[in-house]
This record gives C-alpha cells, sequence and structure tokens, in this order.
C-alpha cells in the first residue's frame, strides 16, 4: 500500500504496446536503448509521482510494461507517456526505424489494471513469457 496526501492506494497496470504494423524491429541495440528510455521516464515521474517499474519485458515486436502510477494518472495517460517520450528518441538514434515506419508506436495499445490478480501475477507472467507453450496466453 503506498500513500500520498488524502490517498492511500495499491495500483498497477500492465501495458502492451505494439510498433506500427507489429513490425518485430525491436531487437538488439534498438530494445537496449528502449529499456534504458522506459527507466528514463518513469525515473522522471519518480522522483515527483512514485512510478516504479516492476516488471518490463521488450519483444521484437511488442512491449509488456508492469508499473505502478499514482493514482491520479490516467492507463492512457501513463502509456502515452512511454510512446511519447520513446519514438523521438529511438527514431533520431536509429535511421532504419524511420525508413521501415512512418511512426514508430501503433496507436493503439493494451492496459489493464492490476487487481482482480495480484500484482505477483502479472509480473510472474511477463517474466516467464517465453516459458509458456507457443500460442498460450497471447498478448
Amino acid at each position: 500500500m503506498r500513500t500520498s496526501p488524502g490517498a492511500a492506494y495499491d495500483l498497477g497496470y500492465h501495458v502492451v504496446w505494439c510498433p506500427k504494423y507489429r513490425r518485430p524491429v525491436l531487437g538488439g541495440r534498438v530494445m537496449t536503448r528502449l529499456e534504458e528510455l522506459i527507466c528514463a521516464k518513469a525515473d522522471e515521474h519518480g522522483w515527483v509521482h512514485g512510478w516504479e517499474i516492476v516488471a518490463r519485458e521488450v519483444m521484437p515486436g511488442h512491449v509488456h510494461l508492469f508499473v505502478t502510477p499514482h493514482p491520479k494518472h490516467s492507463p492512457s495517460y501513463v502509456a502515452d507517456q512511454f510512446t511519447g517520450f520513446t519514438s523521438p528518441h529511438l527514431r533520431a538514434e536509429f535511421g532504419h526505424l524511420r525508413s521501415r515506419l512512418p511512426t514508430l508506436w501503433s496507436r493503439s495499445y493494451v492496459v489493464s489494471t492490476v487487481g482482480a490478480v495480484s500484482a505477483e501475477t502479472v509480473q510472474r507472467y511477463i517474466e516467464t513469457r517465453y516459458e509458456r507453450p507457443k500460442g498460450a496466453g497471447r498478448a
């Protein structure tokens, strides 16, 4: 349970987003840099609002992120903060992302709140993604 002036909360978002056309462009150095940028954005909000990344996985065709934001931040705001921050940085640093895609990220994303299941369940889901049989629990 976390607190802020006037509130006590236990909130987590599982956010999944994909490159435009779900192209598998998030490998190698792009993956490493994207992970750094995601952490930087969370740290930027962490100083003021206490955002924390619980689990993160970057795959070639999509990103899973489990983040605990402040309750005043909507799921769409959280998703937009990560996609809006990472896209210009990655496109500036990796020319092939500009030439292959009109924009880096698809406008669509999935956000689920953690509540019906425990935070540990979501974290375990993200961390054991490669251990499940192919096709089980696809995002």
